[in-house]
C-alpha cells in the first residue's frame, strides 16, 4: 500500500510536491518524512547510483525514480509489488512533467506545486489495492513484457548458436583447404627444386 509520496528537485533537494495525508494510516509519519528529506539532500549532492532505486526503511520501502532534474519518491509497505510502485511513480512523472515541466527550475519555495496533490491522491487511490482488476492487468502486462523479452533473448541466443555453427563449419573447411594448399605448395617447391637441379 502506498503510504507517502513526495517530489523534489534533484539539483538542490527542494521539495516540490507532496501527497498530503492525514497521517492516521502511517505511524511515525514525521520521522519518515525527515528520512525522505535527508535522502533528497543526499541526492542533491550527487550521492545516487541509479535512476531507479528501492531503499528499505523499517517496515517500509522507499522507491524512487530520478528523471531529468526531478526525483519522484513513494514509500510503500514491503509487501507492495515493486512493479506497481514504479508504475505509480511513472504515472506521476508523466503528468508532473506535462503540467509543470517548464516551471521546475524556477520554483523558489518548497512545495511550489502543492496543487499537484489532487492528481497524486487520485492516482494513489487507483494503486492502493493490488487486487483490483486494473492493477492485476498491469502486473500481467508486465509479466507478458518480461516473457516477450525473455523469448526474444532466447531467440537471439539460438540465432547466435546457429551463427557459431556456421563459423565452425567455415573454420573446418578453411582448415582442410589450408592442408590441401600446404600439400600443393610442397609439391610445387619440390618440382621447382628438381627444375633447378636440371638446369
Amino acid at each position: 500500500m502506498v503510504k507517502l509520496t513526495m517530489i523534489a528537485r534533484v539539483t538542490d533537494g527542494l521539495p516540490l510536491a507532496e501527497g498530503l495525508d492525514d497521517g492516521r494510516d502511517l505511524k511515525d509519519a514525521e520521522f519518515y518524512k525527515q528520512q525522505v528529506k535527508a535522502l533528497f539532500k543526499n541526492l542533491s549532492r550527487g550521492h545516487y547510483e541509479a535512476s531507479r532505486m528501492s531503499v528499505e526503511t523499517g517496515p517500509y520501502v522507499f522507491h524512487y525514480i530520478i528523471e531529468g532534474r526531478v526525483c519522484y519518491l513513494t514509500m510503500c509497505d514491503r509487501a507492495y509489488p515493486k512493479k506497481l510502485a514504479f508504475q505509480y511513480l511513472e504515472e506521476l512523472r508523466n503528468e508532473f512533467e506535462r503540467v509543470n515541466g517548464s516551471q521546475i527550475e524556477t520554483a523558489a519555495r518548497p512545495y511550489a506545486f502543492i496543487k499537484f496533490d489532487t492528481f497524486m491522491q487520485k492516482t494513489k487511490k487507483l494503486y492502493q489495492d493490488t487486487h483490483t482488476q486494473r492493477n492485476i492487468a498491469k502486473l500481467n502486462d508486465e509479466l507478458y513484457e518480461v516473457h516477450q523479452i525473455m523469448t526474444r533473448n532466447v531467440q537471439e541466443v539460438l540465432g547466435v548458436g546457429e551463427q557459431l555453427d556456421q563459423v565452425s563449419q567455415m573454420s573446418s573447411r578453411l582448415s582442410s583447404e589450408s592442408r590441401i594448399y600446404a600439400d600443393k605448395a610442397r609439391d610445387l617447391n619440390r618440382q621447382l627444386q628438381n627444375l633447378y637441379r636440371l638446369v
